[in-house]
Order: C-alpha cells, then structure tokens, then sequence
C-alpha cells in the first residue's frame, strides 16, 4: 500500500507535468533537444530550489539544524535561499555560492530555452 502511495505521488507530482510539456511542446513542433533541455533544467531548479530553501531547517529533529542553538530558522522561497536569524537579529544565509550558482543556471537555461522556442516557432524554421 506504501509503495502504492508512493509511485501515485511521483506520478503526480513528476509525470503529468513532464508529460504535459513534453506533448504541448511537440504539439507547438518545438524540436526535442529544446524539450530535454528545458524540462532537465527546470526539474535542476525546482530541486536545487527546495534544497537551498529547506537547507536552514533541520531534516528529523532540530538537533540537525544548523541554526540550532545560534539562532532560528528563515526560509526564503524566490530567490531560494535559508538564513538562521541570529539572537541579534542579524539573518546569516547557510547556503553557500555553488548551490545558488547552479540554480541561477538552471533557471536562466529553462528560461533561455523556452524563449529560443518562441522565437524559432515565429520565425517558422
């Protein structure tokens, strides 16, 4: 039943909006490579998005926090970031720049491909 719960929630949550862009994409005649790069470079920022949003609070238990016993937790969504609010209200990120770098070229990818799409659809190529 775990298992069933589980492969409902990857199919929900992975596969119809993979598969939706994927057949809206081909419907509209945008070439396959530009599908595999967006759709690859959007689920790289969503997921570096939520690790780099999530990374302040601890996983199981406070303890694993690195805000624990310094601070509290503050989460920022866009641009993703977590901060620990020190007890003199200074907010320090724990996010270093690598995992911020890799979502900002995510993003610009997914971005820079899907106006690739449209500006190669107008044309009529």
């Amino acid at each position: 039943m775990k298992a069933l719960l589980v492969l409902s929630v990857l199919l929900l949550v992975f596969a119809v909006p993979t598969a939706g862009v994927w057949l809206l994409g081909r419907w509209a005649k945008v070439p396959a490579w530009m599908l595999i790069v967006f759709l690859s470079a959007g689920w790289l920022a969503v997921v570096v998005g939520g690790i780099l949003s999530q990374r302040a609070h601890g996983a199981l238990f406070p303890e694993t926090s690195p805000c624990h016993r310094i601070g509290t937790p503050v989460t920022q969504y866009f641009p993703p970031d977590s901060f620990c609010r020190h007890d003199d209200g200074e907010l320090r990120t724990v996010n270093g720049p690598t995992g911020k770098f890799v979502f900002w070229t995510a993003a610009g990818t997914a971005v820079a491909v899907s106006g690739g799409a449209v500006v190669r659809r107008r044309r009529g190529a």
